[in-house]
């Protein structure tokens, strides 16, 4: 399938954005790139696509930053994240997919609601015991792979809420989403998705992931610790509401 030069500028445009708030904040890049591209590429295509960049953005990153990684909440939540893919990649066309998104949809925009009112009124932040990891891990990934995205919040909830530093919070979460990508990847493939046009969309795209991220983890590392984590709140916000009207 061929494109338009504004349809490219459109596909550009919506992947330097959702990578770019990637790099400032440590994930978003499916929630917000997938609906952008939708307007010009059908699902079958935005999905995928965004998929491989992501897994190659992973990639370079595990390399980069293995010395960040939190190990031990990685081991944690490696198994039940490909367990959720799976099942996802399994369970999709036999369940009520509208049901489950609005369920994910309203928690997360409850969570936010309380996240955001925590920090501008100075409440102490959740926290939560290594026992979720299960629950996020196998929910987070079991979404993420039927919708494209918005299943990841709830590994950022868990991992936010385990109290981990900002350098090791996107670290490690670039490391786990490494995993889930393999399974993942691995489905869209067997199902026929990566096509001559996904390919040549990821090789256009690539350097603009690089840019982006590059430009948003330097602007991101110079937001203080309470800024930082009222960003996540209206980006788990945006995420919640965007499930809800989707």
């Amino acid at each position: 399938m061929s494109h338009e030069l504004p349809e490219l500028a459109w596909i550009a445009a919506s992947v330097f954005f959702a990578f770019f708030i990637r790099g400032m904040s440590g994930f978003g890049a499916g929630m917000i790139a997938v609906p952008l591209l939708a307007f010009v590429v059908p699902l079958q295509v935005a999905v995928p696509l965004n998929s491989l960049l992501v897994f190659v953005l992973f990639i370079a990153m595990m390399i980069r930053d293995r010395s960040r990684i939190d190990w031990n909440e990685l081991w944690r939540l490696v198994p039940p994240t490909v367990i959720g893919a799976v099942a996802g990649l399994w369970l999709f066309s036999v369940l009520d997919n509208r049901m489950l998104v609005l369920m994910l949809g309203g928690f997360l925009v409850l969570y936010a609601i309380y996240m955001l009112v925590a920090s501008f009124m100075r409440l102490p932040q959740l926290r939560c015991s290594m026992r979720w990891a299960w629950p996020a891990g196998v929910f987070g990934g079991f979404f993420d792979t039927i919708f494209g995205g918005g299943g990841g919040t709830l590994v950022v909830i868990y991992v936010n809420a385990r109290g981990i530093a900002r350098e090791a919070f996107r670290a490690t979460l670039a490391a786990l989403w490494f995993f889930e990508m393999l399974a993942r990847i691995s489905g869209y493939a067997w199902s026929g998705y990566y096509t001559g046009e996904v390919l040549w969309l990821l090789l256009l795209l690539l350097p603009v992931m690089g840019l982006a991220t590059l430009v948003g983890e330097r602007l991101g590392n110079r937001v203080d610790n309470e800024t930082f984590t009222r960003l996540l709140g209206v980006l788990l916000l945006a995420s919640g509401l965007s499930l809800l009207v989707k």
